[in-house]
């Protein structure tokens, strides 16, 4: 109670000047839960979950770009057709994997944002899924920040379990669809095959 009281008599200034280092520091592995557990000590619930989601989004983006403005591509980076066939898929359909990761608290924050930006994931269906994505995680530690100050609610081991639960359960569900679409894509492919060689005889033949 008395780092809220002294966060509150700083001024008006101060959460602005923890959310731009929490955006700043967060862009680099530095760990989120520090700002997150502080944003809910020194500020409360309703502006602790503003300050951390609204910095967490945009570091997250800004580290995105930092990765593609530093030329890292997956495609390039790792050299082989079924990168490029998941490549492919995350510039389709990214938003699921990023919203589903976002919600497993053991995902490490800095890691899955130069992932994203290594990747062809599209920059406002990633910005959107990693807003929706961070809230509950992000939510729950702020008001375990500020339990601190008071009594400490069982319900918050829950809601993360329920929202890491929720992400595997995405993943998994990604992961067997896009290998289903591989499936039926290299199905289709060697269906197609035999059909271009009759078709290449008949041309070629005198």
């Amino acid at each position: 109670m008395q780092m809220r009281d002294w966060a509150t008599s700083v001024g008006p200034w101060f959460p602005l000047a923890f959310l731009g280092a929490h955006i700043v520091v967060t862009v680099f592995p530095f760990p989120r839960t520090a700002f997150t557990l502080a944003a809910g000590l020194l500020f409360g619930p309703v502006l602790g979950i503003a300050i951390a989601v609204v910095a967490s989004a945009v570091s997250a983006v800004l580290a995105l770009f930092l990765i593609r403005a530093a030329g890292w591509q997956l495609n390039r980076l790792v050299p082989h057709p079924r990168v490029d066939s998941l490549d492919t898929r995350l510039r389709r359909r990214g938003w699921p994997v990023v919203l589903s990761m976002r919600l497993i608290p053991a995902v490490p924050f800095s890691v899955l944002n130069y992932a994203a930006g290594a990747s062809a994931v599209r920059v406002v269906p990633y910005t959107l899924a990693t807003l929706v994505g961070l809230f509950p995680g992000t939510a729950a530690v702020v008001i375990l920040g500020d339990a601190l100050t008071g009594n400490i609610s069982p319900a918050l081991i829950l809601v993360s379990l329920g929202t890491a639960a929720l992400g595997v359960a995405g993943l998994i569900y990604e992961v067997r669809l896009h290998r289903r679409d591989h499936h039926r894509e290299r199905a289709r492919l060697q269906a197609d095959t035999p059909q271009s060689v009759g078709i290449s005889r008949t041309l070629t033949e005198p």
